[in-house]
């Protein structure tokens, strides 16, 4: 999942929001019940309001279009898959029962009675093959369609090789959806919590195109729906009382603040118009980091933040410059002076928290490169000549617009002039403008990150496949394709994970992206709201978050 970890919104429109206080953000809406203080006795309804920051505008709400955190937030409190996790990240029903397969191929899962969309529309079988064929049809061209390639004809119908009817899902009846897969794959179910897998309400998509664009047409079957989007500034949720466990949610309302700028989110949350701060601003997660705060909260993310080297720009387009850049940064000053965070030094792409078939996969891996500012000087020399390049041309680096992803830049910058005398620029844009501009191979060196989209090293080892619309780099290697393929093929979890290791080594030889550290999740929640839980791969959950409204008063 691509990561937006920060980002800045104009100070003027943030110190407008914070001047109008809590009612900007309902707010004012209250919640729970007490004494009115009339003499008919009657009690005030009071609504439970739940307010925290997110770092961009949504870039697509739809589940079949979306790419980023700054939709997947909103996405996985609004939609449910056949499957969801629990807190502890136990797979269980959703909006279908947990099916099992003999063969790991062929799964029947059935629609659970009662699953109703926000508009009270059934939730159907057919609502989970239109949506699973919509993100794969060509003409979506949705980035996230890979996910699905694990469905038999999948990849070859969103290649314009095969059709619609060849791709294995079909349901059979309002209730049964059958899933036929190329071949087993270990972590299947896990990817039916994910949102690319999500259902679409197909009457909906038919008749409005668009309904996934303002908050007047948005249908979703999860335990939230979009009630208001003022886009750049707020997006609102309120409890979907379609929701089949709708007993289970206690919030009545959740507000989306757009805020870019982490130090303005930080203010609001200090002032107590933001009950839940995230992410941090660099220096404040370094403080709290070394104090006993209560509402400071921090853990493991399966997540690294990278720089994509764009490998058809030259001279990137050589190893030995690449990996000159790469062993000339020092990280364990970043994460200790500047992201300030707890992160680990990155000496690999695939972070801690993945099972191997013995122990943890990361620390399995173990570092495979190393830092050095002579052998640096001596391959960015022997690189430069090997391209008839006496040095190397001024370059930029992109980053979306954050004080984080600046700070981390500028130490890089200063690395790269201290120890190799290059010349390197900053430029700033909007997380979507840097997405698409990495896409389209508009750029030379580019910050990026990604959390696991489910719990396995394949999460990130298939970024760099030569087809993957993930791989900003634009590096191919047809043996890294051949080892990564080969993984997906096989259930033999010693040979799985065998290939994906000699895969990582390879990746780093070749240094095609430049790994920077494993994120941690550093956040602050109020003390009385309770109930928020942190998946290892997902931003912190409210689903079953309750605001004691007394105390935030």
């Amino acid at each position: 999942m691509k990561r937006n970890k920060y980002s800045l919104f104009a100070l003027v429109l943030a110190l407008m929001v914070v001047i109008s206080g809590c009612n900007s953000f309902g707010a004012s809406e209250k919640t729970t019940t007490k004494d009115s203080g009339k003499s008919d006795g009657k009690k005030e309804v009071v609504e439970k309001v739940l307010n925290l920051n997110n770092s961009s505008e949504p870039g697509s709400l739809h589940p079949g279009t979306a790419q980023g955190t700054h939709d997947s937030w909103i996405l996985e409190h609004a939609f449910e898959g056949l499957t969801k996790k629990t807190p502890e990240g136990e797979i269980i029903d959703g909006m279908a029962s947990v099916p099992t397969s003999d063969d790991g191929i062929n799964w029947t899962f059935k629609i659970k009675k009662d699953m109703k969309w926000s508009n009270g529309d059934p939730v159907t079988a057919h609502d989970f093959e239109f949506a699973w064929k919509y993100a794969l049809a060509p003409e979506t061209a949705s980035d996230y369609a890979y996910q699905l390639f694990y469905l038999e004809g999948a990849e070859a119908y969103n290649g314009g090789e095969g059709t619609a009817d060849q791709v294995g899902v079909k349901a059979k009846d309002d209730v049964t959806l059958e899933v036929k897969l190329a071949q087993a794959t270990p972590y299947f179910l896990d990817l039916t919590s994910f949102y690319t897998y999500y259902p679409i309400n197909k009457k909906v998509q038919e008749e409005n195109p668009k309904w996934f664009t303002e908050a007047t047409s948005y249908v979703s079957n999860g335990p939230f729906k979009l009630t208001e989007w003022k886009h750049k500034e707020s997006v609102k949720l309120e409890k979907n009382e379609n929701y089949y466990e709708k007993d289970k949610i206690n919030l009545d309302v959740v507000n989306f603040i757009i805020l870019e700028d982490e130090n303005t989110a930080w203010q609001m949350y200090k002032s107590g118009e933001l009950d839940l701060a995230y992410p941090l601003p660099q220096d404040v997660q370094g403080q709290l980091a070394q104090s006993d705060d209560k509402e400071f909260h921090n853990g493991p993310d399966l997540s690294v933040y990278y720089y994509n080297l764009n490998n058809d720009v030259k001279p990137f387009n050589n190893v030995k410059v690449r990996r000159a850049l790469s062993m000339a940064i020092d990280r364990k000053t970043i994460t200790e002076n500047v992201a300030q965070g707890g992160q680990q030094p990155a000496y690999s792409v695939v972070p801690p928290g993945i099972p191997d078939v013995n122990g943890d996969y990361q620390e399995n891996t173990g570092d495979l490169f190393s830092e050095g500012i002579e052998e640096a000087k001596k391959l960015l020399a022997e690189g430069l000549a090997e391209e008839g390049m006496d040095k190397l041309p001024e370059f930029s680096i992109l980053f979306n617009t954050s004080e984080g992803h600046q700070k981390i830049a500028e130490a890089v910058q200063e690395m790269w002039r201290k120890n190799l005398g290059v010349t390197v620029t900053l430029e700033n844009t909007e997380f979507q403008v840097k997405l698409d501009r990495e896409k389209a191979g508009e750029y030379q060196v580019s910050r990026a990150g990604w959390i696991g989209d489910y719990v396995d090293p394949m999460t990130f080892m298939d970024l760099w496949t030569s087809e993957s619309a993930y791989n900003d780099a634009n590096w191919k290697n047809a043996e890294y394709d051949k080892w990564i393929t080969e993984a997906k093929q096989t259930m033999d979890q010693q040979v799985r994970m065998d290939n994906m290791h000699k895969a990582e080594k390879l990746l780093m030889d070749e240094m095609p992206i430049i790994p920077i550290y494993f994120y941690t999740k550093p956040h602050t929640v109020k003390e009385y709201v309770t109930g928020v839980y942190t998946p290892i791969n997902r931003y912190p959950q409210f689903i079953y978050a309750d605001v004691d409204m007394d105390a935030k008063e």
